[in-house]
């Protein structure tokens, strides 16, 4: 007889016993508790809080209408919702009076590979986000990430994705080709190793090297391990421009062979020739949907994206690494055959001409910072056209390229992303810090941007949409159940702003601006950004994968 069996048997053979001992535990525990909520006239004593926002409006997360309440938190819950809550037991009071109190906000896709160096990722926070999915789409993944997740203290919570870059790199290279058994398997291995500790599911970049050369087969084989695990399907599309929406059925084509729900990150249309194409993806995507597949998509609130020079060059030109591209150029007829696809590729890919393109970061000439191509051309006497624009990036990606602001996209297409029901918010953004660098103004305006432009301005959402959109949309795609909304019992991700007020400043020009209006930011219960200063604290946490394992 097991012990368990024994001690059961115990007790059936004294009842009484048992029973009666229980009683008297039960009895205590409730004498305790009485004790604990009256005070010495014996009347009830007021809650305890640690912090408490009063006469806010609300503006909960679901689409509800918002309402005049006040929120109290203890420790890292939401525990109190509602007029006039008694204030005598609270530690801390805020009034918020005439300003909206809404859950933390969701970016969707942004880039941290420098996370341990930004730690309190503070140009995020002062957008009022409390959480950031870190798909990885043509960077490192943190490896182990077990081990990473241990040892980062963070401001925000992050989520973290097994990086298909990474892993092709890890396994092939740079190279051009499909991978041989052997190498899928160990592809296949590493995603289940990134899934097993942590990741949320797998992300691709496949408009950039190498990613680019995996073919739709090896996509989904990689997607059919991170759906064992009930993880989710995010993507880069292979192509936002002339051939977006082949882009579009691939994407889907791996949701329905893996068996997995898909994500479109920054759902765009780049080149003048493909704007307006918003209204067919979205009828496409809705089509998907209605025919039972999962898909979500995202967007950021401009009509310029960044990315890497490599973007525009045809992928083979940039196979096997710098050096072979070195050798294709110096050859004659090889170099005829780039100059003659870059030169169709350019308006495919950004405006008509070399004013489209921005420099960003240039690592061999940090003078560039903010100036465009054309510009480069003017200062070494060229003409501003789209051959030399092409000749001028060959000889850029022969010193080692540069990160750019692409001038591409509609207004009306953004515009139709964004006003569609089921599209979430994000920044594309990175981690920087204050004057460094010359970064895209989605790292610190994108959220103050669409409650400024597009709900005060424009109209084009109401705030509770809106808010919607930035919060709990993105908690229940993941399944997520305890953030995303303000409710009595959900982590006390919250962030208080002046919808008045609140405006992204960064521009193309000057882009090291903070946001204003967002005025108290709080993770996990604790304050992190207040009265324009950021608190120091880290409360942040890595988010654990909600959804059920596929059967």
């Amino acid at each position: 007889m097991t012990a368990a069996r024994v001690r059961i048997a115990s007790r059936q053979a004294a009842p009484v016993t048992f029973l009666m001992t229980l009683l008297v535990a039960l009895l205590v525990a409730m004498t305790v508790t009485l004790l604990a909520t009256r005070n010495a006239a014996g009347t009830p004593a007021a809650p305890r809080y640690d912090l408490l926002l009063t006469a806010g409006t609300v503006v909960d997360g679901t689409g509800a209408a918002r309402r005049v309440a006040d929120v109290a938190i203890t420790a890292d819950r939401i525990v109190a919702i509602g007029r006039a809550l008694p204030r005598a037991g609270a530690k801390r009071i805020v009034d918020v009076t005439g300003r909206i109190v809404a859950p933390g906000f969701w970016d969707n896709h942004a880039h941290l590979v420098t996370l341990e160096d930004h730690p309190q990722a503070e140009n995020f926070i002062r957008q009022g986000i409390t959480t950031v999915l870190a798909p990885l789409h043509s960077q490192d993944q943190p490896f182990p990430m077990d081990a990473y997740r241990a040892r980062v203290r963070i401001a925000p919570n992050v989520g973290l994705f097994a990086g298909h870059t990474w892993i092709r790199k890890r396994v092939m290279g740079l190279a051009n080709r499909a991978p041989t058994a052997t190498e899928l398997a160990w592809m296949r291995a590493l995603v289940d190793s990134a899934m097993i500790q942590g990741a949320l599911g797998l992300s691709t970049g496949l408009e950039y090297v190498p990613a680019t050369y995996a073919s739709v087969d090896e996509v989904a084989a990689l997607a059919h391990v991170a759906a064992r695990y009930g993880g989710i399907y995010v993507t880069h599309l292979r192509d936002e421009g002339v051939d977006v929406l082949d882009a579009i059925h691939e994407t889907l084509d791996v949701g329905r062979r893996a068996r997995i729900p898909v994500q479109v990150n920054h759902i765009k249309v780049t080149g003048a020739a493909q704007w307006g194409l918003s209204t067919r993806i979205l009828a496409l995507l809705d089509s998907a949907r209605a025919a039972g597949l999962e898909v979500a998509v995202d967007v950021y609130p401009y009509t310029a994206y960044s990315t890497y020079s490599d973007l525009m060059f045809p992928p083979w030109a940039l196979a096997d690494g710098p050096e072979a591209f070195a050798r294709r150029v110096a050859d004659a007829s090889t170099r005829e055959r780039l100059v003659r696809e870059m030169r169709i590729r350019f308006p495919q890919q950004a405006g008509a001409g070399p004013s489209s393109i921005q420099f960003r970061e240039v690592a061999f000439d940090s003078s560039l910072a903010g100036k465009t191509l054309e510009d480069y051309l003017v200062a070494r006497g060229r003409p501003a056209t789209v051959e030399a624009g092409v000749e001028a990036l060959i000889a850029l990606q022969l010193q080692g390229g540069f990160i750019g602001i692409f001038h591409g996209m509609d207004e009306g297409d953004v515009e139709r992303f964004l006003r569609h029901p089921g599209t979430m918010v994000e920044t594309d953004g990175d981690l920087v810090t204050m004057g460094r660098g010359f970064p895209h103004p989605r790292s610190y305006g994108s959220f103050p941007r669409v409650l400024a432009r597009y709900v005060r301005e424009r109209q084009l959402l109401t705030l509770e949409a809106a808010v919607q959109r930035m919060t709990s949309l993105p908690a229940q795609w993941l399944r997520i159940r305890d953030r995303g909304t303000l409710a009595v019992g959900k982590k006390a991700d919250v962030v208080v702003f002046d919808a008045a007020r609140v405006a992204d400043m960064a521009t193309y020009t000057a882009p090291h601006q903070w946001p204003v209006g967002i005025e108290l930011v709080a993770v996990n219960g604790t304050v992190v950004l207040e009265g324009g200063q950021m608190t120091g604290a880290m409360p942040g946490t890595f988010l654990q994968r909600a959804r059920a394992p596929r059967k």
